[in-house]
């Protein structure tokens, strides 16, 4: 056996004449097949490299009548790495593989089949299928599940092929099987499969669920992930369905593999939507928050992608973290982007109870050196102080404190939040206002000086000197940014309303409206200035009544992502797309799909959607919020796949479910719940109102700093509406 570093002596680039000659002298003179096998490890070396040793093809290919296994493996990789850019060769290879698909060896017959699949040329796709039909149903489980994967990548290369070959159908009888891991690999071909835009869809039936739930134990980690992800392919028709799902499940959030706990909380996530009773409901969330927790004391990487998962679970189910508030405290030494995500979960998780802890925190990170995490921190203590209106007058004092500390980001940061702060308690800290003005020269960036000048113009009635601290701000208005026109703009027109017999309101408010109307080219300020000219001109008391009407106050929403969009989210947990909280699929809609296809790209190419299916169990807040997802159409050559069984009858009443899986038979499979044709499976939801999935990023006052390291883009401060009392419809979102 090789010891480990014992073959760190091949990795030295050679040259292809060498590498060449040593195996004709191997092949002449070797009897026992060391140096041929010494080459081939130099050769797969360079190979890893990146040194082309394409020209050594036909050499290496000889070495393939060789009975050592350890050989055969090597010129295999070889093969896999060259075997697409040599079709004019390759059938020197066939009947190598013919003869390897029927060896005794199960190892180098699970090899032949396996190399075969990853070589996409047409001489061997025609040579792998009758092979490859026969491995499907080889003695031993150890070619059948590298014969399962197999499918799916000659499905990849010719999905006609593989539909007319009756393939997809022996994969499902191998869900069957009485290997777990075989019916592990069955599922994963399955799933990557269906995952398709243009593939068959890959549907589950209570049996068939049952039968695979039975297979998790026996499986490989990576088999269980599959295996529980094939579960969002079964919709429960009873409430009482996916209870029993969900307790057979819940076990392997005690699994010590991160990627096995976060495919358990999405099927657990998946299936809560289809369940009525709330003890269960709570007690799933309760076993739900240890496993998310024990994820933290992971590296940062795997910190950051539980964090990013942990986001989304919080905003659906706050009960599951509501009370772990202080695992979310960060370390001196998390990097930058760790901390970043805990500061978000942290405001997300802050409520009355815990307020004061969490806002000490904050003001322990605003003395950090990180400038993007003290900008963070200050603006996470002005949401705060929205959100909790108990901890408002605590919030405002720090703002003050760290004011005082002189430090520019910190003050600017202060005022864009103290605005907001203004606006969301009109009438309570308008005292502070003297402090602020202050500091107006600390004030060099477009967003914060756009917000003093905001404070200056709403409170000119009680800023003594506001005419003048408005005058010295516009001395430089053609040179500053659109925002901070926009904000001048306003605010001498407030000026004047408030202070209309003022020589030096009137003489400002003129010289502002014509620069903005002739000095100007930005058509927003232009027509903006030529707005409140007219009003101004045709009758100043109406005018007033407009610029100063009474503003609804503003609010952050525990719960501001589209429950639509985050149910469709939560079923890409534990995946790229919930670290970039975004669908990896474009999105579909009815109204006009191909302009939603240009604007929600995907990214990753040809992915299926993922969304919540309509059934009887479905829960009315999910049901009234289902995203429509539509399937690519197959050319009309598309092939219907035929099931081996009967189509389970359709009836009013399911069936009540088993308290143990029942072993099938292949009867029970039913193509009407396990694969079908995508042309004749256009997925529609309910007649609900389709909505379009409304982007994070409009109109946000915390989306500045880099949305990569943690998306404060949820939360910005927005008007309150009628809507924010009616907690009883979604009582399991909101505190």
């Amino acid at each position: 056996m090789a010891h480990p570093g014992q073959d760190a002596k091949f990795f030295q680039r050679g040259k292809i004449e060498e590498f060449r000659a040593e195996l004709q002298a191997a092949e002449a003179k070797d009897k026992r097949f060391v140096k041929r096998k010494t080459v081939l490890k130099k050769i797969v070396a360079n190979i890893t490299m990146g040194t082309d040793m394409s020209p050594l093809f036909p050499d290496v290919v000889q070495c393939l009548g060789t009975p050592l296994l350890e050989i055969k493996k090597m010129v295999y990789l070889f093969l896999v790495s060259y075997g697409r850019s040599k079709p004019d060769q390759i059938h020197l290879v066939i009947p190598n593989f013919l003869q390897d698909c029927n060896d005794r060896n199960p190892l180098i017959r699970a090899l032949a089949i396996r190399t075969m699949s990853y070589i996409p040329i047409p001489v061997v796709t025609d040579s792998l299928s009758d092979n490859l039909r026969h491995a499907l149903k080889d003695r031993d489980p150890y070619v059948r599940k590298t014969a399962a994967i197999c499918v799916a990548k000659l499905y990849a290369a010719d999905p006609r092929r593989a539909e007319k070959g009756g393939f997809v159908e022996m994969l499902r009888d191998l869900m069957l099987d009485s290997n777990a891991t075989v019916v592990a690999n069955a599922v994963a071909a399955l799933s990557e499969i269906g995952d398709r835009q243009d593939g068959v869809t890959f549907k589950l039936n209570l049996t068939i669920a049952n039968k695979l739930l039975a297979a998790i134990p026996e499986s490989s980690e990576w088999g269980q992930i599959y295996l529980l992800d094939s579960l969002l392919r079964y919709v429960p028709e009873r409430h009482a369905d996916a209870e029993l799902m969900a307790e057979r499940i819940i076990v392997q959030l005690q699994h010590g593999n991160s990627a096995v706990i976060l495919t358990t909380i999405k099927a657990l996530l998946y299936l809560m939507n289809y369940m009525e009773n709330r003890e269960l409901i709570d007690y799933i969330c309760k076993k739900m928050g240890p496993p998310l927790v024990t994820l933290l004391s992971s590296g940062p990487e795997v910190q950051y992608v539980a964090l990013r998962n942990i986001l989304l679970i919080i905003q659906r189910r706050p009960s599951v973290l509501k009370n772990d508030v202080r695992v979310f405290f960060c370390k001196y030494n998390d990097p930058i982007y760790v901390k970043l995500a805990k500061l978000e979960i942290m405001y997300r998780l802050a409520r009355a109870e815990n307020a004061k802890e969490v806002l000490a925190e904050l003001q322990e990170y605003a003395s950090e050196v990180d400038l993007d995490f003290v900008r963070k921190a200050v603006r996470s203590i002005g949401r705060l102080a929205i959100k909790v209106e108990a901890a408002a007058d605590d919030c405002i004092q720090a703002l003050l404190d760290l004011i005082e500390t002189k430090v520019t980001y910190v003050v600017q940061e202060a005022v864009i939040v103290i605005k907001d702060i203004f606006r969301r308690y009109p009438g309570r800290y308008e005292g502070i206002i003297p402090t602020l003005c202050e500091n107006l020269d600390a004030l060099d960036e477009p967003e914060p000086k756009a917000a003093m000048i905001w404070i200056l113009g709403q409170f000119a009635n009680i800023i003594d000197n506001a005419d003048e601290l408005l005058d010295d701000l516009c001395y430089t208005f053609l040179e500053e940014s659109t925002e901070v026109q926009l904000a001048l703009l306003t605010a001498s027109v407030k000026l004047f309303i408030y202070k209309s017999q003022a020589d030096r309101a009137k003489e400002l408010v003129h010289k502002i409206l014509k620069w903005a109307t002739e000095e100007v080219d930005n058509p927003d300020l232009r027509d903006r200035g030529f707005m409140y000219w007219r009003m101004l001109a045709v009758n100043p008391t109406v005018a007033g009544e407009i610029v100063l009407a009474e503003k609804p106050a503003i609010t952050t929403d525990s719960d501001r992502m589209d429950r639509g969009a985050l149910d469709q989210l939560l079923l890409h947990t534990g995946t790229l797309g919930s670290i970039y909280h975004k669908n990896p699929e474009a999105s579909s809609h009815k109204a006009n799909p191909e302009l939603l296809l240009m604007i929600n790209q995907t990214f990753i190419r040809n992915a299926a959607g993922k969304a919540l299916k309509d059934s009887p169990a479905l829960n009315p807040q999910s049901r009234a919020v289902l995203v429509p997802l539509m399937r690519t159409q197959l050319p009309p050559t598309a092939v219907n796949v035929p099931g081996p069984g009967p189509v389970e009858p359709a009836s009013e009443k399911p069936p009540s479910p088993t308290n143990a899986p029942v072993p099938p038979s292949k009867s029970d499979l039913s193509n009407e719940d396990q694969i079908s044709s995508p042309s004749s499976l256009q997925e529609t939801a309910p007649s609900t109102d389709d909505k379009a999935l409304t982007d994070p990023n409009d109109n946000d006052p915390y989306s500045n700093l880099g949305g990569a390291f943690g998306n404060y883009l949820v939360d910005a401060p927005r008007p309150m509406t009628g809507t924010q009392g009616r907690h009883g419809e979604d009582e399991d979102l909101l505190f």
